[in-house]
């Protein structure tokens, strides 16, 4: 097989869909966190001082989402088309809420009328909140498996598969580190009363997510062998779930000490390691089958070939640093403490 630095190129893009799709959860992800707690904000300033705090990055990380898309769809055709019809219902959710949430930050800012905005305010927390869940209901999914037979296809028995325990525990997971990943986020982006009522939501958001958490983790102990497997097969990975630990352990830490800009950083570490986990238990598998393993969506049966996966990825290993400086440089010009001003949402 075809190798980069000695390691093949369906690896090479294996890391580089995980890498995105990691990049799209921790940037999007605190967005998201911002709108489910949006409505927890209270006042009317204040919801207008969130939105601004993701106003000028909110769409600019969707682009994230973009390249996670373009990434399978070119490198895993089958995976791609395996798992769109088959979490066909959450993934278009997942979309449509996109584009309402779009909308409703848009759309707030147009009129002074408080049912106007009062209206927009709901609907931006509640399309946030359906895209976290939504989107950790496709995650649960793909990490438990898929009902896929002999020629790679998704047999089911109704369109509501999708819905089951452990994806409805990724779920609630996902909006609970969401959440509190974008509470976060306004901690480091505001000051005054919002700044310190953000403290009593950190608090209930760390609690939440705990919770979840834990719940998620015996499950998949429990229920879910398979993405365990590898971890107790070397031991020297035991370090992975040690260092998630340890990051969610300083977020409160942190917080204690109004240090939001530490904390974030370790919930954006708790994100990766969870991902990183995840990616351990399933490589090489792509889609996992629950009918027989041998039936499996692997990275070396649903790949495109070699000539392609080569040429490609030339072409990513430019372009994806391109828009990680971009991504970075659009931070940094709107770093510092959110100021409203007429141009604002």
């Amino acid at each position: 097989m075809e190798t980069f630095i000695g390691i093949e190129y369906n690896t090479w893009w294996f890391l580089l869909l995980g890498a995105v799709v990691t990049g799209y959860a921790i940037l999007d992800g605190f967005d998201m966190g911002v709108g489910a707690i949006h409505l927890f904000l209270g006042k009317k300033e204040n919801r207008k001082i969130a939105l601004n705090a993701i106003g000028p990055v909110w769409d600019g990380n969707e682009v994230w989402l973009v390249i996670t898309g373009g990434v399978l769809f070119a490198a895993f055709p089958p995976v791609y088309a395996t798992l769109f019809s088959g979490l066909y219902i959450p993934l278009m959710l997942f979309l449509v809420m996109i584009i309402f949430r779009a909308i409703s930050i848009e759309f707030r800012g147009k009129e002074e009328m408080n049912w106007w905005r009062q209206t927009w305010d709901i609907a931006f927390s509640a399309s946030s909140i359906i895209m976290a869940v939504a989107l950790g209901m496709v995650l649960g999914n793909v990490l438990q498996g898929l009902p896929i037979d002999e020629t790679g296809e998704y047999t089911h028995s109704t369109d509501f598969n999708f819905i089951n325990p452990f994806s409805l525990l990724t779920g609630v997971t996902a909006l609970a580190l969401f959440m509190l990943h974008g509470a976060l986020y306004l901690g480091m982006k505001t000051e005054g009363k919002l700044y310190q009522q953000l403290t009593k939501i950190i608090k209930n958001s760390t609690v939440f997510f705990i919770l979840s958490a834990l719940l998620l983790s015996f499950y998949t102990l429990l229920y879910v062998p398979h993405l365990t497997d590898k971890i107790k097969a070397q031991e020297w990975m035991f370090f992975l779930p040690v260092i998630l630990v340890l990051l969610m352990a300083n977020i409160p830490r942190q917080v204690s000490k109004q240090n939001y800009g530490y904390a974030f950083i370790s919930s954006t570490g708790v994100i990766s390691a969870l991902l990183v986990i995840g990616a351990v238990g399933l490589y090489p598998t792509m889609l996992h089958s629950t009918i027989d393993p041998e039936y499996s969506l692997t990275l070396f049966n649903a790949s495109a070939s070699e000539k392609s996966l080569g040429y490609m990825l030339t072409i990513a290993m430019i372009a994806v640093p391109l828009v990680a400086i971009y991504t970075g440089f659009v931070f940094w010009t709107f770093r510092g403490k959110v100021k409203i001003d007429e141009n604002s949402y």
